[in-house]
Parts: C-alpha cells; structure tokens; sequence
C-alpha cells in the first residue's frame, strides 16, 4: 500500500486533499459543557445503563438517541469493523473505537495517516438533518440543542486550526430562527448548514414553498453552503430501515439499505432541478452528500427527455443539466464506474471527493490512494479538481 507521500508527486505533488464528508462521535458533554447550570438536565447528556448500553438522555429521563453509540466503525486497534450490525448512527460503543472518531488532536493525526488536508464534518447524534429534534416538544429546548451543538462546532473548527470545518445544525422547524441561526454561524466561522432535505416528513413545508424565502435570503447573504446529507429527513431514513422486503434479515437490510438511503436523494435533486428554486436564488450552492454519483446522469438525461417531450410553446423550462452545473454539487467515495468513465457528464466542477470517517461505508485505511486511482483517467488537471480545488473554493476554504 502506498503511503500518501508516495502518492502525492509528479502533477499531484502538494494537493491538499479534501474530505467532503466525515462524521464527528459528539462528546458525552459536548452540550452539558456548554449550557448553564440550570439547563444541564435538560441537553443531550450521555449516560451508561443497567445493561452497559450508552444513551443520550435529555429533559431529565427522556430518551434522545439509544444506543448511543461512537457511530464509528475504526476499532481501538486501527482495524476497521464489519457494517452489518450497526445502526447507522450509532454503531460500536466509545470505548471500542478509535480515539480519532472524537477527539480532535487524534483526528487531525488520523488525517496526516490518511493524507487529508481538510475534512467537512457532519453530526450523527442529532440525526443527520437536525430532523431528530423535532420530535422535541419543547421547540425553545430544540432550539437550545441546535445552537449549543453549532457553538461546539465553532471551537472544534478553531481547534483543528482551521482544519475540520464542521456544518451547522438547522432549527428548520422555525424558519426565523433560522435564518438568525445561519447569520449567528457565518460569524462563528462556520461554512455552511446541513439541512433536512423533505422538511415536509415532520410537517413543515417543503422546500420549494415562498415560507422558506428568509431562509435563503440570509444564506445568499452569508454564502453559506446547504448540504442534502443522504437521511436528512424522515422520509430518508425511511429508506434506510424500510427498504428491505418483508422476510429480509438485518444483513440484507444492511445492503439493500445503504443503498437505498443514497439513491433517495436523487428525489430531492429532481424535485430541485425542475423547480424555479435554482433561478430565484442563484448564488446559493447546495450539495449531495454521501449519495455518490453514478445516478446523476441518468437522472438529469431522463429529467430533460421528459420536460423536452411534454414542453408546451411558449413555457420556458429550466435545463436540468446546465442548473446542476450551475448550482449543484455531488460526492464520490467507494465508486469507480461513475469517477473513472461519466465525469464529463456531470461536470469536472461539480464533484467532491470525500472518506465517510468513521462511519459505516467509510474508504479506510487508504483513501486517497483509491481516489487517484479511479480518477486516474481523467488526468492530473481533474483530480486535483475533485479531490481539492472543489472543495476548497465552494467551502472558502484557507488553503
């Protein structure tokens, strides 16, 4: 196995590769550290049970996430676990896992291991979306949570020296909120949100309705980026959990899940694609996360023969291609059909390359050799593209 040093010469030689997509194990008192006395009862704080099972518990003995697991596959002994008994959030207990999955000095030399410059970071404790918290009846509570958790992240950003850029939690049930939440977290230093992409599963309006117009108004103010991470909403987990036929086992509902959670979102692309969105808020950028990219060209190339053969004379339609290059980005890890052989029909531009750190489906122990390899075709010029530059200019990053 080469080492990143050896991979890293020739055209390739000083890329800063960027991880578009790794998952921080909250700690136990990420959010009672943080709040005042009075409200350390009431925030996510993680407790060990009868059973020796770790739980989130908040507002006293209600249940916020069980288990709460390290949502880490990297065992203590730098061997990656089997998937396939995992909830995807969760997974192996703290003190099973590598020490990287949460703690921010070990993390940064998990990256030098791995050849990672930088890392976008995203949350699991509070679903993927926030959408866990609406199921918090106390929405000044929820709110709470939200805020604190984006704090935190604001110090684990300066903390890895401007290294691990973590995106904010969405208080999506207030639209206000917010919006003041999205300005709060550009001052922080933060780079963009993760937002629940079907906002309508917990009986919000969807995205495409004029409610959510403060929303973006502020984050074309603040150039934040808005991440689609694959079970964002409940109708994404859904996809997960439900995707199996009745009768399958849970290393079928392994399988066929993970792949069904990811193809969701093509969903929420088609849906964005063809709305007027895209148009009315031109500078706002929004990313698929961890859905891959094998899927898009068949989605936009079926979008497009459908609105081309249904078109009415005089109704001028958006071109679902030209609007994902304009305006849309997607991530890549395991694939190599889709990076190796359809780049250009996606657009050189409007991919990212990125690990999924510690999850699941994560490229471990070498990931950056796997994405030099598949992007190997393309040439020198686009790999640096992908695996850097991308990612660098869409995020701002300090490079």
């Amino acid at each position: 196995m080469a080492t990143p040093e050896q991979l890293l010469t020739g055209p390739l030689a000083g890329m800063k590769v960027v991880d578009a997509d790794t998952h921080l194990t909250e700690p136990g008192d990420l959010w009672t550290s943080r709040v005042a006395k009075k409200d350390q009862d009431r925030v996510p704080r993680k407790v060990r049970d009868e059973n020796g099972r770790d739980t989130w518990y908040y507002n006293g003995d209600d249940v916020f996430a069980r288990p709460a697991g390290a949502g880490s596959v990297i065992r203590k002994d730098g061997v990656k676990q089997s998937f396939l008994d995992w909830n995807i959030e969760n997974g192996l207990q703290w003190d099973e896992v590598d020490v990287g999955s949460y703690d921010t000095k070990t993390r940064l030399e998990r990256m030098d291991e791995m050849g990672i410059w930088a890392q976008i970071v995203y949350p699991n404790a509070a679903g993927f979306g926030a959408h866990r918290l609406t199921k918090i009846p106390d929405r000044d509570l929820a709110l709470l949570i939200a805020k604190t958790y984006n704090t935190a992240m604001a110090d684990i950003q300066e903390e890895s020296g401007e290294r691990m850029f973590p995106m904010a939690l969405l208080p999506f049930w207030d639209i206000e909120a917010s919006a003041k939440e999205v300005e709060r977290c550009a001052e922080l230093g933060l780079r963009g949100i993760t937002m629940c992409s079907e906002p309508q599963s917990a009986g919000f309006p969807n995205l495409l309705q004029s409610d959510w117009n403060p929303l973006w108004e502020a984050i074309t103010d603040t150039e934040m980026v808005v991440n689609f991470h694959v079970g964002a909403s409940e109708f994404g987990m859904e996809a997960y959990y439900k995707g199996t036929w009745e009768g399958g086992d849970k290393w079928r509902q392994g399988i066929v899940g993970a792949a069904m959670i990811e193809l969701h979102n093509a969903k929420v692309l088609a849906n964005m694609l063809t709305s007027d969105l895209l148009d009315r808020y031109p500078k706002i950028k929004w990313v698929s996360v961890e859905s891959g990219i094998g899927w898009i060209p068949y989605v936009l190339e079926r979008l497009e023969y459908q609105m081309l053969d249904s078109a009415m004379p005089g109704k001028s339609l958006p071109n679902p291609t030209q609007q994902f290059r304009d305006h849309m980005y997607s991530c890549f890890w395991f694939e190599e059909i889709g990076p190796s052989r359809i780049l250009d029909r996606i657009g050189f531009d409007n991919v990212l390359f990125e690990t999924d750190y510690p999850h699941p489906t994560c490229l471990y122990p070498s990931p950056v050799e796997h994405g030099i390899k598949v992007l190997e075709p393309w040439g020198p010029e686009v790999t640096r593209k992908v695996m850097s530059e991308n990612s660098i200019k869409l995020y701002r990053l300090p490079a």
